[in-house]
């Protein structure tokens, strides 16, 4: 079965960073651009990065460029999310999907929760 499951969330301070993970299993993500997507409470999801490393080219939002960036480990299957100077306004459930094709069942998403 094809999925992806996020991970790494939390509570952190403003000014702080997280490093989300997107592990996926029964396909080979390296195959696929990983898009990572955030919903705040209240607010439609929105896509924060579009992680095309196969693709060759990675695209921010403008309210995270320069904050956050992406890797990946080919070996593990998953995908990161690296989040910095995290600001209250980045709080929401984060969210990932492969791309093109995406899966039709979203994972869990994970929260993420900046606050003082």
């Amino acid at each position: 079965q094809e999925q992806l499951v996020e991970s790494g969330g939390g509570l952190v301070h403003p000014g702080g960073s997280l490093r989300l993970s997107c592990a996926g299993s029964g396909f080979t993500l390296r195959d696929y651009a990983i898009t990572w997507y955030r919903q705040a409470p209240g607010k439609e999801r929105e896509q924060v990065v579009l992680d095309g490393e196969t693709i060759g080219s990675t695209t921010y939002a403008d309210s995270v460029k320069g904050r956050f960036t992406v890797s990946r480990d080919n070996v593990k299957n998953t995908g990161y999310l690296h989040m910095n100077i995290l600001k209250p306004e980045d709080t929401a459930v984060y969210y990932c999907n492969r791309f093109p094709d995406p899966l039709k069942d979203w994972g869990q998403g994970t929260q993420v929760t900046v606050s003082s």
